[in-house]
């Protein structure tokens, strides 16, 4: 069985413990038990959580809208169908940025390939 410190969790998903504590504080991770030290106790359940957190927040989704999709898993399976709505919205969302990104990438590519040629014909004239 998996128990982890806080310490551990926050190096394992590059999160701070202040955030880790924040998510507990407002409800996006269930309180974590501690074990006989007080110290939390993560187990298998919490770092899925985190990491699933740790997705969302990546993929630019709100603290409102992950309390708000928490707070659909709570009320079990029948709000499946709004919580698929959340997940595949915010896919849009990811699609459309890695979209702009690209289309960055492939300038950025032209801006560098001409200053590399530049730099080869400026080259060429020394020699």
């Amino acid at each position: 069985m998996i128990e982890l410190t806080i310490k551990e969790v926050s190096t394992m998903y590059n999160i701070s413990a202040d955030t880790l504590h924040y998510y507990e504080k407002i409800g996006l991770i269930d309180p974590v038990k501690r074990n006989e030290n007080g110290i939390r106790d993560y187990k298998e359940i919490d770092l899925k959580r985190i990491q699933f957190l740790k997705c969302m927040r990546l993929s630019g989704l709100s603290i409102d809208m992950l309390l708000q999709y928490i707070e659909l898993l709570h009320q079990g399976e029948h709000t499946i169908p709004q919580r698929k709505e959340i997940l595949m919205k915010q896919r849009e969302v990811i699609l459309l940025k890695m979209k702009e990104l690209q289309e960055t990438l492939e300038h950025l590519n032209k801006k560098i390939e001409k200053f590399n040629n530049g730099l080869l014909e400026i080259e060429q004239t020394m020699s």
